[in-house]
């Protein structure tokens, strides 16, 4: 199942640091099947605040997210990002084909006893 990394971040000001992050972070993906999904595009926020911007990467499943965010080659480049952009970086997983949500709704109907 695809599985997606994805960062909520705060960009400040351009560097040399985080110009060689963007110029490098597709070579430490391609072994894991990463790909951009969400990259450089203005937010267009309809409810509460959201300052700065996203980033989306989907992958072919989640052993191989966590396996790209873990390796040697995106470890050594981390750092560009992080010590000069605020934000969070986390992993989900996506639903299946044909998912249905009111199924999900009736099984939490369910288990809350409503």
């Amino acid at each position: 199942m695809t599985a997606y990394a994805i960062a909520h971040i705060r960009p400040e000001t351009m560097n040399e640091d985080i110009l060689t992050y963007i110029e490098t972070v597709q070579s430490t993906m391609d072994p894991f099947g990463g790909r951009f999904l969400v990259h450089g595009k203005e937010v267009e926020v309809l409810e509460g605040p959201f300052p700065g911007t996203v980033v989306i990467i989907g992958f072919p499943d989640i052993e191989r997210a966590r396996a790209w965010y873990a390796s040697d080659a995106y470890q050594a480049i981390l750092p560009l990002r992080t010590n000069h952009i605020a934000g969070e970086t986390f992993l989900v997983e996506g639903v299946p084909a044909g998912y249905d949500a009111s199924k999900t709704a009736a099984a939490l109907r369910a288990e809350a006893g409503l």
